[in-house]
């Protein structure tokens, strides 16, 4: 089947989606986490395959981001079911009122109808989009990349076996097979038969799609995130927040890859941060790419012209020295991506100012930028974080999935 005729079957579909009660989706949410569960020896050896053909291709940190294992897929059968449990936006009626000539206007939560998510690496990315389409009444589209194509295939294959036994049309659930550019370029201008496209990857790819896209499009932006350690910070909670945000999970976007540090403590600050990034680690040491102030107080990679710029997804993290809270935040704001900052610090004026000042989809006081997250926000899983301003912002869940419309009831009135 062709991506167009996909796409011509999608659109059709959504009128018989939207026939489904809650209560309907809510049975077909469980048996697809059920199915993944079944099915999850086949999906581990699909897996391998992706694995075999990606081990030289890309880095061990993307490996990781790739590979499944039984933990994982019962962590995806986990988030279908905590969508499952969420409350059902459509239909929820927003709001009411009667015009003076007696016309009861209600405006009413719908679908988007056809939602198409072009994404690289994550497995987990497909039963969260399906998930997520699924519960708000939207038809999905799936385009992940070349490198997760098989256990891709095979994930599908079991979510659509939950369809098959609720006798409902597989086609409520599409994957796009052909993972060149072409069949990307297709979803983006795809106008009139794709409601909504949604980018998660790297910035070669969210770029392509919001310059290139003439459907509408959600900017899913890369994470260049930062941790700004105020002068007043409790300096071991710092360590333990700047830790985390780096080194949990340093592939995915919502870990820090900035430090930016107050000078009044970075040098007592600096020494116990190459002590805990670096010294300490045993496995993965992080390479500090370091200012002139830094370079001055600690050894270290000198940071390059484009460190301050750069979503590195690696064991790296760059480190800036400012005055103060006022710098800390205009640098942040020249070089952030919009999606996650935080500022550790025990004044709750500078707590304010920052909060207030960083133009970013999620802003921490003393918290790591990990939690910026689908289901840590309580919203099950995500389509992904929203770094623009329009429709969505931070982590998109049910709510953001949907659109709204006027229902108007009268007894006669013409105009």
């Amino acid at each position: 089947m062709t991506t167009g005729e996909l796409l011509t079957n999608a659109k059709k579909a959504c009128s018989k989606i939207n026939l489904l009660n809650t209560q309907q989706k809510n049975k077909v949410l469980f048996d697809m986490a059920n199915s993944l569960i079944e099915n999850a020896e086949t999906i581990i050896e699909e897996n391998k395959k992706d694995i075999d053909f990606a081990k030289d291709k890309i880095s061990p940190v993307m490996i990781d981001r790739l590979s499944l294992d039984k933990d994982r897929i019962i962590g995806m059968a986990d988030g279908i079911k905590a969508v499952a449990y969420l409350d059902d936006p459509v239909g929820e009626v927003l709001e009411t009122h009667e015009t003076a000539g007696g016309l009861k206007i209600k405006k009413v939560r719908v679908p988007m109808g056809v939602i198409a998510i072009i994404y690289e690496s994550r497995p987990n990315v497909t039963s969260d989009a399906v998930a997520l389409c699924f519960k708000s009444s939207n038809i999905c589209v799936l385009r992940g990349g070349k490198e997760a194509i098989n256990t891709n295939k095979a994930v599908v294959s079991a979510l659509k076996q939950a369809l098959k036994s609720n006798n409902l049309p597989e086609n409520f659930i599409n994957l796009v097979e052909d993972t060149s550019r072409e069949s990307a370029n297709e979803l983006m201008t795809a106008v009139g038969l794709v409601d909504m496209l949604i980018p998660r990857g790297g910035a070669g790819l969210i770029n392509a799609c919001v310059n290139q896209a003439k459907v509408p499009c959600i900017q899913t932006g890369t994470g260049i995130c930062h941790i700004y350690v105020d002068d007043s910070a409790d300096l071991d909670m710092a360590l333990n927040i700047v830790e985390n945000a780096k080194t949990s999970r340093p592939s995915v976007c919502n870990a820090e890859e900035v430090l930016v540090v107050n000078k009044k403590i970075a040098e007592k600050f600096l020494p116990k941060l190459k002590q805990r990034l670096v010294d300490e680690r045993k496995t993965n040491p992080v390479e500090l790419r370091l200012d002139k102030i830094a370079q001055s107080i600690i050894d270290g990679t000198p940071a390059g012209e484009n460190d301050f710029d750069t979503e590195f997804l690696d064991y790296i993290l760059a480190v800036k020295v400012v005055e103060n809270v006022d710098e800390a935040i205009e640098h942040i704001n020249a070089h952030s991506t919009n999606h996650s900052e935080a500022i550790v610090t025990a004044n709750a004026q500078n707590a304010e100012k920052f909060a207030n000042s960083i133009d970013s989809s999620s802003v921490y006081v003393n918290a790591s930028t990990r939690f910026t997250d689908g289901g840590e926000f309580g919203l099950g899983c995500e389509m992904g974080i929203s770094t623009q301003k329009m429709h969505a912002r931070g982590p998109m869940g049910l709510r953001e999935m949907t659109s709204y419309k006027y229902i108007i009831n009268g007894n006669g009135q013409v105009r």
